[in-house]
């Protein structure tokens, strides 16, 4: 992989947790400025994940005080997205411009969200892009609250960095660790846990957790409650917050489209005969297996397939994007076109094998018209006749390729049915 790496954290089986969901391997670059930098997050991250036997392999660029736009350009960024192998690289704004006017944040903000998501996805389209939704600052945003009072309390400066983050991850098909709706949780529930530094905006070691909790939730889908690691935190403030990261992202994971466009296998089928022809319905997929049900298969998208005999077959397709996929099983009945039903005045077919001609025996006697088809096993008619019969019938097969066969005999005075496998032997 290439990457230079900043910390690397083996799956140690001893002492895990007996509710440990572990033995995943995540590899994670942030892109952010200090408020990912506060705290060491990235490797907050680590330490969480490592408490339920999960792996994270992380690198980081923040530089304070960054922007998307300034990413955008930075060739320490660029180098890191080029290198690929990723399984997530998280962006993060800095913290006021997304809460600005939307005109401003649609020239600002939003190209270079829309740009680094595409160069991620260029470098590697199996790479998810994370937005990092940031949170209020404590008592709003001083500094562009005589420009636009929206932002002057932290509800109307929180509300709108939501709102911007959501529109972001949406437009780009991005998810969403919510931070910051984790923090208006406990700002609400929990207003004794301090989640600012002395500064009003950057997280205290609090706030850093329930950020690391959120991506943890993101990134493995995995319950917090399970995480038996609480940082500097005593266990009860780590208790609160876990349970807030659960009721806000683990409880609501498609609320920040975590999953939402994962493959989703789906298919229709249209029964022609023998001949069954498959609609591909499924999302967010590009690879494709399907199991015929009878022994064979294909990696078409909308694949024809022509049965030998009639039943019924368990159909699955397996559609997938990446290392995700999605099952799909349907079962079919499969018939020759135009059967009713079968017979009861048809008894038996010899001699079966047979060779030059095939009979056919009446249990009711006469019969005053049929049709008498043979058909090989993909419905094609090779042979076919119209007459009457008055204990049996008979048709020349002399020249029809040895092997397995369909012979079809309708009854005209009933519309009656009567079909059966035939095989014929060489002459």
């Amino acid at each position: 992989m290439k990457k230079m790496i900043i910390s690397v954290l083996m799956i140690i089986s001893a002492g895990l947790s007996a509710q440990s969901q572990g033995n995943q391997l995540r590899y994670v670059l942030f892109l952010g400025n200090s408020y990912t930098a506060a705290n060491n997050l990235p490797q907050m991250l680590s330490d969480i994940a490592l408490s339920t036997g999960n792996t994270v392999v992380f690198n980081s660029n923040t530089p304070g005080g960054y922007t998307l736009q300034a990413h955008s350009t930075n060739q320490e960024t660029l180098s890191f997205i080029e290198s690929g192998g990723w399984d997530f690289v998280v962006l993060q704004e800095q913290s006021q411009l997304p809460a600005l006017p939307i005109e401003q944040v649609e020239h600002m903000v939003f190209p270079f969200a829309r740009k680094l998501d595409s160069l991620i996805n260029i470098s590697d389209p199996c790479v998810e892009t994370l937005f990092y939704m940031t949170w209020g600052r404590k008592n709003g945003d001083s500094e562009n609250c005589p420009q636009w009072p929206p932002v002057c309390t932290y509800e109307g400066m929180d509300s709108l960095l939501a709102l911007r983050y959501k529109m972001m991850a949406d437009s780009n098909m991005a998810i969403l660790a919510p931070v910051g709706r984790v923090w208006h949780y406990l700002r609400t529930f929990y207003p004794g846990i301090e989640l600012y530094a002395s500064d009003g905006s950057h997280p205290s070691v609090a706030g850093t957790y329930a950020a690391a909790l959120s991506f943890y939730t993101a990134i493995f889908r995995q319950d917090p409650i399970q995480v038996t690691y609480n940082a500097s935190l005593d266990q009860e403030t780590a208790g609160y917050i876990r349970n807030a990261v659960r009721l806000v992202v683990y409880d609501s994971l498609t609320s920040w489209n975590i999953g939402l466009y994962d493959p989703a296998a789906g298919f229709n089928a249209e029964v022609n005969g023998f001949e069954v022809s498959f609609a591909n319905s499924s999302q967010y997929a590009d690879q494709y297996e399907w199991d015929f049900g009878d022994g064979n298969t294909s990696a078409q998208p909308n694949p024809v397939h022509i049965y030998n005999a009639s039943g019924d077959y368990e159909v699955r397709l397996v559609a997938g994007h990446c290392n995700m996929s999605d099952i799909e099983t349907q079962a079919i009945h499969v018939l020759p076109t135009g059967i009713e039903m079968v017979s009861s005045s048809l008894t038996r077919i010899f001699p079966n094998p047979g060779k030059g001609t095939v009979t056919v025996t009446g249990r009711n006697g006469f019969l005053e018209g049929y049709t008498f088809e043979l058909m090989t096993m993909d419905g094609r008619i090779i042979r076919r006749e119209t007459g009457t019969m008055t204990d049996s019938l008979t048709m020349d097969v002399t020249g029809v390729q040895p092997g397995i066969y369909l012979l079809k005999v309708k009854d005209l005075t009933d519309n009656t049915v009567f079909i059966q496998k035939v095989i014929i032997s060489a002459p």
